[in-house]
């Protein structure tokens, strides 16, 4: 088969639905969709057709043609042909009293030599059982309409296949017609319940991805915000303090203000970008990484908390992967945060970062050497902070601990399995 233009495959005309077919498809779609909304008009018609079928038969005598006995009153086979149409109006509520209700017109039809053609109708109550009723009710229904045939055929032993093969070759064929509907019915509805749990699922699964990427973007932005606020607040104490005794200290630190404010405004118009914009117009600049601690730590230095960082072991051969480097950054950047926020109770806080290399795993162990307020004790573990840099390190295998240390001030050490330890 040819590919077109653009690189695909042309539709097979043989695939595609005839005009005709689509048209009979239509026309059956809009007949159910009416006898579902009023199935009373429907049983209505179809029974009035056939209860005019018996009663022209009976009375234009056509019922004599197939006969063996003609001289059977025409009062008994109007009303044998009357119970077989009329109570076809039940055939869809009550499919299996209806054919037991005609059961003994049957018996009497056949053991009077009549014969009347409308005794097929009974076929149409057993495709009706076939549709809608268990399959061992079909074996039922099966045995009420050829008991009176088998009684007949030994009352007329000359003509009992042409009594009994007619009524053996209808019900067969109304059965499995039955059995085919009701096979095609279930499937349908199976279908149509998969692609309802099918949508259910996938509904679920965009409102739990979009809650995910929620929780993801409030982790970042509190990052941002908290680290970089806490930093300006730091420079705006130690400027106001300096401004007295040091002007030239004080415009370092409004200088310092603005570059982490510019900062911030650059990281948080890069996290809206990617919110607002098309993903293709959205900027995208790189995520921090282990490289960016240093200056990092330099920010924290200039906003009033001495913090030195120290590298342990020997670093693996090849680099760590963004997102657990971005990990690291962030857990870094919250721990020295709080450290930040209560460097004005505790003037000789310091800190200190550790990064230790171990086989297998990267070990970073963040400590201030102050006396903490009892607040910041008893909120630390549960805080947004706490709970966002736990968040980082399960999405890698990593733990997270906070609380005081053994020296007296407040430790948050991070473990992270390094990449080529994940199978």
């Amino acid at each position: 088969m040819a590919d077109t233009a653009e690189g695909g495959r042309q539709p097979d005309p043989a695939a595609a639905p005839s005009p005709l077919t689509g048209h009979i498809q239509r026309l059956f779609q809009r007949v159910r969709a009416f006898d579902r909304r009023r199935p009373s008009v429907w049983n209505g018609v179809l029974t009035t057709f056939w209860v005019l079928f018996a009663v022209l038969d009976v009375s234009t005598g056509g019922w004599r043609t197939v006969a063996v006995d003609r001289h059977v009153p025409e009062a008994l086979v109007f009303a044998m042909s009357a119970a077989f149409s009329a109570p076809l109006l039940w055939r869809r509520s009550h499919p299996l009293a209806v054919l037991a209700f005609m059961a003994p017109f049957s018996l009497a039809n056949v053991w009077t030599g009549a014969v009347i053609q409308a005794s097929l109708l009974q076929e149409i109550v057993v495709f009706n059982i076939a549709v809608r009723l268990p399959m061992r009710t079909l074996a039922w229904s099966g045995a009420l309409v050829a008991a009176p045939l088998v009684i007949a055929s030994f009352r007329f032993p000359e003509v009992w296949s042409r009594l009994l093969l007619p009524h053996v070759w209808t019900f067969a064929i109304a059965a499995l017609a039955g059995i085919l509907v009701r096979t095609r019915k279930e499937y349908t509805e199976a279908l149509l319940d998969r692609a309802d749990r099918l949508e259910r699922e996938r509904d679920q699964q965009a409102l739990l991805a979009a809650a995910a990427e929620r929780t993801r973007i409030a982790r970042e932005m509190h990052d941002i915000i908290g680290h970089n606020l806490s930093v300006i607040t730091g420079l705006a104490d130690g400027g106001s303090y300096a401004a007295a005794r040091s002007p030239e200290r004080a415009a370092q630190a409004l200088e310092a203000i603005g570059t982490t404010s510019r900062q911030a405004l650059a990281e948080l118009r890069r996290l809206l970008g990617v919110l607002r914009d098309r993903p293709e117009d959205a900027a995208r600049t790189p995520q921090p990484t282990l490289d960016d601690i240093d200056r990092l730590l330099e920010g924290v230095r200039r906003a009033g908390l001495p913090v030195q960082l120290l590298v342990r072991g020997t670093p693996p051969t090849g680099p760590l992967t963004p997102g657990r480097q971005l990990t690291v950054y962030r857990v870094v950047q919250e721990s020295l945060t709080n450290s930040l926020k209560h460097a004005t109770t505790s003037p000789s806080l310091t800190a200190e970062v550790t990064l230790t290399y171990r086989p297998g795993a990267l070990e970073t162990l963040v400590t201030d050497n102050g006396t903490p307020p009892q607040g910041r004790r008893t909120s630390a573990g549960t805080g947004q902070g706490i709970t966002g840099m736990r968040a980082r390190a399960s999405l890698y295998d990593g733990t997270l601990e906070a609380g005081p240390s053994a020296a007296g001030g407040w430790q948050v050490r991070l473990r992270l399995p390094l990449e080529d330890t994940l199978s």
